[in-house]
């Protein structure tokens, strides 16, 4: 049996077996979280348990190379610069929001693993993390850079916003009953959320400002002369007599 067991699982370079072992963990980490056990990760690596312990020191250390792995910010910067800069403004942002969504609904729950392990085995990770999220601000922000001239703020600002927004819509999917698409979200970040006025209405209040108005204003001369014409010329003849 275990002739059978070595013959199935052929010998391998050490970063080899690390990289099988990280890809090993990764679903069980989606599946169970941090409580997944070494002899879980060793039955779906095809392995020993012991042969784990022979590439990482412990259980936290490979958990944690797993999430490097899965937090690993290049295939989505190789995904947002192949949008293509000629398409429309919010055609380009749908895209991006549409890569983005994937990526965060994909992970949120290994983000919760994260935060479970000890801060000194989590440091390394939360600085890849930071890291990372610059790195995608900066391929966000080359997105909507060729529209700059169409924003009140920086493409910079406007991908740290978008960034926020997508990540709090990933995060409530989970519990909110009102998903919002990525079309959706590109809207708040451009529009706002308020109902604004179409241009026929604003003529016809303009309209009927001005009407008022111009109908105080006939009143309020009428009235003065109305008021100041007879009393003077009366009063005048009266006053001379």
């Amino acid at each position: 049996m275990q002739t059978e067991r070595r013959r199935r699982v052929p010998a391998l370079a050490p970063e080899d077996r690390r990289a099988a072992l990280v890809a090993a963990t990764l679903p069980l980490l989606r599946a169970h979280g941090a409580a997944v056990t070494t002899r879980q990760i060793a039955e779906a690596a095809g392995v020993a348990e012991g042969t784990i312990f022979g590439v990482f020191p412990d259980k936290a250390s490979l958990i944690v190379a797993a999430l490097a792995s899965a937090f690993d910010e290049h295939p989505i910067v190789r995904a947002l610069s192949a949008i293509d800069p000629e398409a429309p403004l919010r055609r380009r942002l749908g895209d991006a929001v549409a890569v983005l969504l994937r990526r965060f609904e994909a992970n949120a729950n290994l983000m919760m693993v994260a935060r479970t392990l000890p801060p000194d085995t989590a440091q390394p990770l939360m600085e890849h993390l930071v890291e990372s999220r610059k790195r995608l601000t900066d391929a966000l922000a080359a997105v909507i850079e060729p529209d700059r001239a169409l924003l009140r703020r920086s493409p910079r600002t406007v991908a740290r916003l978008l960034f926020i927004v997508v990540m709090t819509t990933a995060h409530m999917e989970a519990t909110e009953p009102e998903a919002l698409a990525p079309d959706d979200i590109v809207g708040v970040l451009l529009d706002g959320l308020l109902i604004r006025e179409t241009e026929s209405d604003t003529e016809s209040n303009t309209e009927s400002n001005t009407g008022s108005d111009t109908g105080s204003r006939t009143g309020s001369r009428t009235g003065s002369r109305t008021g100041s014409e007879p009393g003077s010329q009366t009063g005048s003849p009266t006053g001379d007599a």
